[in-house]
Parts: C-alpha cells; sequence; structure tokens
C-alpha cells in the first residue's frame, strides 16, 4: 500500500540529549480524501538488545536500572529490569550490542544471533530495535558490568522460569524484555 505524504512543516522543538520535532503533514487516504494530521516525533536514533541464556543453567542474564520515562509515568520508584540494550551511535547492531553486552553485564560473548527488528512505538518514535539471542557462560565474564560513567546498572542472573514467572506478574515489564523472554520460550531452545 503506498500513502500519499505532503508534508507541510518539520520544526526542530529540542535538540538536546535527542531530537523531537513537530511535523505537520497531509495524508492523502485510499478515496482519495486528504486529512491534516500534526505530530511530535521523537528522534532517538536506532538501538539494539539482546537477550543471554544459558541452556545448562537454564539461566538468562538480564539488568535493572532507573529509567526516568517510567517514573515518570507513575512508577513509584521507576526501576526497570530489562534485556541489555543500546543506541547504535555510529556502529552496525551487532557491534553495538556487543559492546553494550560487555560494558552492562560484564559478558563477552560469542555468536549472536539476530532474530528481528522492530519498532517499539512508531506512533511518537523514529527508533527501530534490532533483537538478538547468544548463549553465555560463567567462563565468558570478563568484568562486573554495570555499564558506563553515567549508568547505575545491577547486573542480574535469574532462572528461566523465574524470569518468565515475572513477566506474569508484573516484575518485568520492559516491552523488549518480554518479546525477548517469550521467543526464547517458543524457539524451543531452554527445552
Amino acid at each position: 500500500m503506498s500513502l500519499k505524504i505532503n508534508v507541510i512543516k518539520d520544526k526542530i522543538l529540542s535538540e538536546n540529549y535527542f531530537i523531537l520535532r513537530n511535523i505537520t503533514y497531509d495524508l492523502t487516504r485510499r478515496n482519495g480524501e486528504i486529512i491534516r494530521h500534526k505530530r511530535e516525533v521523537y528522534d532517538r536514533g536506532n538501538g539494539a538488545t539482546i537477550l543471554l541464556y544459558n541452556r545448562e543453567k537454564q539461566s538468562v542474564v538480564l539488568i535493572r536500572q532507573f529509567r526516568v520515562a517510567a517514573w515518570i509515568n507513575c512508577d513509584a520508584h521507576g526501576i526497570q529490569i530489562e534485556t541489555c540494550a543500546g543506541l547504535l551511535d555510529d556502529d552496525e547492531p551487532e557491534v553495538c550490542i556487543r559492546k553494550e553486552t560487555i560494558e552492562e553485564t560484564g559478558y563477552q560473548i560469542g555468536e549472536v544471533r539476530k532474530v528481528f527488528e522492530l519498532y517499539m512505538s512508531p506512533g511518537g518514535v523514529t527508533e527501530l530495535v534490532h533483537f538478538f539471542i547468544a548463549e553465555y557462560g560463567d567462563a565468558q565474564r570478563v568484568n562486573n558490568g554495570g555499564g558506563v560513567e553515567d549508568e547505575d546498572i545491577e547486573v542480574l542472573e535469574f532462572p528461566f522460569s523465574q524470569a518468565l514467572e515475572m513477566v506474569a506478574s508484573g516484575e518485568i515489564r520492559d516491552g523488549k524484555t518480554v518479546i525477548l523472554l517469550q521467543y526464547l520460550k517458543l524457539s524451543g531452545l531452554m527445552d
């Protein structure tokens, strides 16, 4: 399906940490009717995320960190349990996720498998996230992780079954994490 889009205005509202744009455009429907839309779009760049799993131990590695957007949205503490992730900046997705994995979890992983690319909130955020999985072992832990200078990340290792229970109970509410845990369950890799 091809739509006709005519941009009327594209104004940058903020270029602080990321770019916030105010866009006005006309959308021509399939029946020829033109509809004017005014939207704000947040451009934070594209990202990558990875779920580390261990078949032998039946475990996964996740991280815990403060997320200001969750806190602002009435999450009392703003702490989220999630998969390791980061923005691509100028890196290819696999290069990015390998760097992020060492920085955040302390694991230097071997083979990674890309499972898909998804927009997490395409109604207002431009970010396309590249999803990966990788098997890990204790011998691959090269440091304590915890992130870089402006991060405070706690590395967590859970039994896979417990991580799934934490999704069901609402302890894990991060979309990319839920998607990767469900993918791992459906893949049969942990059977």
